[in-house]
């Protein structure tokens, strides 16, 4: 079928460990999550503004 896949990291619940630890740590566990953290952080060291309180991804 089309559209129907199967993921073992979803089924064996790696998936949502990874989730949880990053909501809990305020760290993303993916590549993409890292990259815009680490950036956000660069960027708020120019532009003087504290991001300390904001949330950078969605859920």
């Amino acid at each position: 079928m089309k559209g129907l896949s199967f993921s073992l990291k979803r089924a064996v619940g790696i998936s949502g460990l990874k989730t949880k630890i990053a909501r809990k740590t305020g760290i993303p566990t993916t590549k993409q999550g890292l990259e815009r953290k680490i950036g956000q952080s660069v960027l708020s060291v120019f532009t003087g503004e504290k991001n300390e309180n904001k949330q950078i991804y969605n859920y």
